[in-house]
């Protein structure tokens, strides 16, 4: 499985989660789906950050487009919730690389280990959505990136850290925190068949569909509620 059509999966889970969101205003089987999305677009970021030629260029046009969707994204939100102060997932992806940075400059790796879980409650108060989990997600990625089991293994188990909580609260076989946590692993099917080639280009087309169908759903709220 190319990066380009992991991009293309993992676009189409967004678009249904925030469908879910937006348009239903309620917990459904789209936001379920919309699971899969954020861990393939941090393993993307991730390979972004490791094949990347320019590592500052790549950073400043991530917190270029990060400024740009901050609007639409608080728009967005703004559909379903009263909780609008949050950092879109431009930010968590350039909070995540600047941990893996940090993390490869540092000479003693167990300082460098402290240093992202440092960045990580930053992430967590800013905050940026996702969270601890997002930045936490993206280094499980890198450091295990040549051990599938490793990976696998650490991926599910922040998958369970971040629902269980909530889970706790209100304990069910039925319960949807319980069914986030599977369906957020499930991500891995795909991830896993990653091959490591690029497929097709479409350099900003990801970029930018973020952004313009989080104000596109926006708009479509308002015609459809007012």
């Amino acid at each position: 499985m190319t990066s380009f059509l992991l991009k293309i999966i993992g676009t189409i889970a967004m678009l249904s989660d925030h469908i879910g969101d937006s348009i239903l205003a309620r917990f459904s089987f789209l936001n379920l789906i919309g699971r899969i999305a954020f861990p393939i677009f941090a393993f993307q970021a991730v390979q972004g950050y490791l094949h990347t030629k320019n590592l500052k260029a790549h950073l400043l046009k991530l917190f270029l487009f990060a400024c740009i969707a901050q609007i639409p994204f608080m728009l967005f939100l703004s559909t379903f919730t009263t909780s609008i102060f949050v950092l879109n997932i431009f930010f968590t992806f350039l909070l995540g690389m600047f941990a893996l940075f940090l993390y490869d400059k540092t000479k003693y790796k167990i300082v460098g280990f402290l240093l992202v879980i440092l960045v990580s409650i930053v992430g967590e108060f800013l905050p940026v959505d996702y969270g601890a989990f997002g930045i936490l997600l993206l280094f499980c990625f890198y450091f295990f990136r040549n051990k599938k089991i490793p990976m696998t293994i650490c991926t599910i188990l922040l998958c369970f850290a971040k629902y269980v909580p909530n889970f706790l609260m209100t304990p069910s076989l039925f319960s949807h925190y319980l069914f986030c946590a599977i369906f957020t692993c499930c991500s891995l099917l795909f991830i896993l068949a990653y091959n490591q080639k690029e497929g097709p280009k479409a350099k900003y087309f990801f970029y930018i569909f973020y952004p313009l169908h989080l104000f596109l759903l926006f708009l479509f709220h308002l015609v459809l509620y007012s």
